[in-house]
This record gives C-alpha cells, structure tokens and sequence, in this order.
C-alpha cells in the first residue's frame, strides 16, 4: 500500500475530510501527481482554445477572399455554435460514462482533422464561391465544434476527481489562467499570421499544436488517484456519500432535478449571447467601426490587455468565491453579470477608442469570472464528481446554443443596422443572467443529494 492510501483518501487527511470548507493537505506524492495531470490537460485545453476563436481571425479574409456578407460569415459561426451546444449537452454523460481521459483524447483529435479540412477549404476553388463552398465550410466547422464540445467536459469530469471542493475555486482560476494562455496565442499568431500568410494557416498552426498535446495527454492524463495507485479523494461535492453507481439515468437525474443546476444552464444561455457575441465578433469591430488593422499597435496592446484581464477575472472569481464567500459561486457570477451591463453601455455610447478598449479589457475580465464560476467550478459542485461533466455539458451547451444566436442574428443584424446595434443587443442578456444569480445566491451543494 502506498504512503497516500495510508494517509487517507490519496493523502488527505482524516481530519481535514470531516468539513468541506477545511482545506486539504496532500502527501507530496500526491501532489507531484496531480500537478502533472492538471497541467498536461490545462494545456491540452488551452490548445483546443487555439483551434476555437481562430475563426475570428480569419472572418473577414473570408469575406474579401469568396465576397461573403457578414450574414454569411454569421451562418458558420452559428451552425457550428449550435452544434457544440447540443453536443456538450448530448455528450455530458458520455464523458460520464468513459472518464475525461478518453472524451479529451476523442475531442482533440476530431480538432485536429477538421481545423486542417477547414484550412484545407482554400484550395477547393472547383466548388465554386457559393452556397456548395459556404455548406463546406459550416459543415466542417460545425463538425470541430462536436469534437470541441469533448474538451470542457473533459477537464472538468477530471478535475473532479482530483480537488476537494474546498480548493476548486482557486484552482479553476489557475485552469483559466491556463485557458487564456490559448486565446492569447491565437490573438497574437493569428493576427501574424493572417497579415503574413494565406488565412488557411491560421488553421493549419493550431491543428499541429493541437496533434502534439493530445500526444502528452495520451501518456500523462489518468482520470483520478484511483488511476495512478492511490486511493480516491473524498471531495465531499454532491456525490460525496452516493453509493448509486455511475449510469446515464444517474447523471441525468442529478443534474436534471435540481432547480439549482436549471436556474444556472438558463443564466448560461445569457452568458453565450454575450461572450460569443463579443469574442466572435470584436476583431471586425475594431477593423471596420475603430478603424485599427488587427497588426497594428495599438490592436495588439488593446488585445494583450483582453486576454491578462480574462486570467485576471478567473483568479479573482476563484479566489474569492473559496475565501469570502465559503466556496459559493453564484454570488461571484453576479458581480461579473454587472460588470458586463456596464461595458457593454461603453460600447454602445463608444465615446473614444480608448473608452472602447477599456470597455473591452473589462468585459472580458467580467465574462471570465461568469465563466469560471458556473461552467468551470458550480458545475463540479452540483454535478458531484460522478456527474460532472454532465452539469458542464448542460451549463457550457446552453451557453453556445444562446452564443449560436449571435452568428447568423448578430451578421443580420450588423448588416442592416451597422455597428451601433452591437453594444446595446448584449446588455439584456447580461441583465438577466444577473438576475438568476440573485435566486441563487445562498445555493450550495449538500453531499448526496444536489443542493440548497
């Protein structure tokens, strides 16, 4: 028997998994395993991240390269969103059911094949500039969008196994930290590399990058403790206790009577129409309305800044959600639902170009502690361990069923009304997605049996 199993549950101690809110303390070996686990996958995901918000870089190439609308570019953007919507719902207890280990290694190799047929698309000019090229093209990218919806559940179906619920909220701002790393690195290279090259390689890049992780994946990611010869965690979540084993009418049953875990997938879809509305659509904002080229300074400083306050806002949520509020997210998630109705009045008045990068830095800090705080944390809270990924699959699906309105709406929208609708389309939605986390905001899990 190991030094942890004799310990207690992979190294913790007895007496600190008698109270959910004493932190854990952890043998070294235990420790030294899980910083590999998390950190392979934490990468592996921010990867996947490359192969996700890519698109915004490339939209309007697309538009100049085949003389698509933004209506057009609006219709690939919302078949693909809603596509990982339903799937991430869809497949919430497949990864149940197989273990995050397995749902990564299937979500990052269905992102590998179709971000390169995506880029793949520029050298099929015999399908013409029409509706045949454009159904390519949101075929494939709603098909990297199935695989893309593996990868949240994922994480955090692993993750759940491996933190006590007392620590997740700091170590889910240390995942989005990880996360962000990937959208700054497609912010960066992306805007290279559509100035540099032909817009298919913004495709190709991500894809190769992507191949390598899920490689480390393969060799370093192991599902929990159990996996690697220690004993399992008690994480005392709400399936602390529960003896029922793990089946689809389980993890539906969990997830699908709790009126915490319904009121929480309703504030997501709020949460999609904002963020998918800001991250698809602001590098084009900035071009046409700003007038500032995605090379220029000026964009890349202003990005740079998006992209610190995203990790910013993720430690904050995290951080504070465990410390003061006593692991309760909702509080948290409401702080950032305010944050947004705020920017997003900036931008709407876009007084200057300067209030406008304000407006941009802090809404991406509020949209990511909204973010960490319900698909990245209350999700492993509600879900239990056991159910995890299928709380994330319902709270990360509503949010990209209600960010699919945001592609073909949003591309209507701005065609016929310009770039003063934009700013002012979002701000109900994070109104009520405030709103929701008011009922909530006392919800804690109770392990065993969902929440009060």
């Amino acid at each position: 028997m190991s030094d942890a199993a004799k310990t207690g549950p992979a190294g913790v101690s007895q007496r600190a998994m008698t109270k959910a809110e004493v932190r854990a303390t952890y043998t070294p070996e235990f420790r030294r395993r899980r910083l590999t686990n998390w950190l392979t996958l934490g990468l592996t995901y921010s990867a996947m991240y490359m192969g996700r918000y890519n698109l915004s870089f490339a939209n309007k190439s697309l538009s100049e390269t085949y003389g698509w609308d933004k209506t057009q570019i609006g219709a690939i953007i919302s078949s693909a969103l809603m596509i990982y919507g339903f799937s991430a719902i869809f497949n919430g207890p497949i990864a149940d059911k197989i273990g995050g280990r397995r749902a990564m290694l299937i979500g990052a190799t269905g992102t590998v094949v179709f971000n390169f047929l995506f880029g793949l698309g520029a050298y099929f000019g015999f399908l013409g500039t029409g509706t045949l090229l454009l159904g390519y093209f949101a075929t494939v990218w709603s098909m990297n969008s199935y695989f893309q919806s593996y990868s949240a559940l994922a994480l955090i179906k692993v993750n759940a196994g491996w933190f006590h619920i007392s620590e997740r909220g700091v170590f889910s701002a240390i995942f989005g930290s990880m996360i962000q790393s990937g959208r700054a690195l497609i912010f960066f290279l992306g805007a290279i590399l559509v100035a540099a090259l032909p817009w298919q390689w913004v495709f190709f890049v991500p894809s190769m990058i992507v191949a390598v992780m899920a490689f480390l994946t393969y060799r370093n990611v192991q599902d929990g403790p159990e996996n690697c010869g220690m004993a399992a965690v008690d994480v005392q979540d709400a399936s602390s206790g529960d003896t029922e084993q793990v089946s689809v009418k389980y993890v539906l049953k969990k997830v699908l009577t709790n009126p915490v875990t319904l009121t929480i997938a309703l504030a997501e879809f709020c949460t999609g129409f904002v963020r998918h509305g800001f991250e698809q659509w602001f590098p084009r904002y900035m071009i046409e309305a700003q007038g500032l080229p995605l090379e220029s300074p000026v964009f890349q400083k202003g990005a740079a800044a998006v992209v610190i306050a995203g990790i910013l806002g993720a430690f904050f949520a995290g951080t504070i959600s465990d410390w003061l509020f006593k692991s309760r997210r909702t509080p948290v998630a409401f702080l950032g639902y305010a944050l947004q109705v705020l920017c997003l009045g900036v931008i709407w008045k876009a007084p200057s170009v300067n209030w406008v990068i304000a407006a941009f830095v802090v809404n991406s800090f509020s949209i990511s502690v909204v973010h960490s705080m319900l698909s990245g944390t209350a999700s492993m809270d509600f879900g239990g361990k056991k159910a995890a990924a299928t709380a994330a699959g319902m709270f990360d699906g509503m949010q990209y069923v209600g960010g699919a309105f945001v592609g073909l709406g949003m591309g209507w929208l701005l065609d016929n009304f310009g770039w003063s609708a934009w700013g002012p389309s979002m701000i109900g939605f994070s109104a009520i997605g405030g709103l929701l986390m008011l009922t909530l905001w006392n919800a804690r899990p109770r392990s065993g049996a969902g929440a009060h």
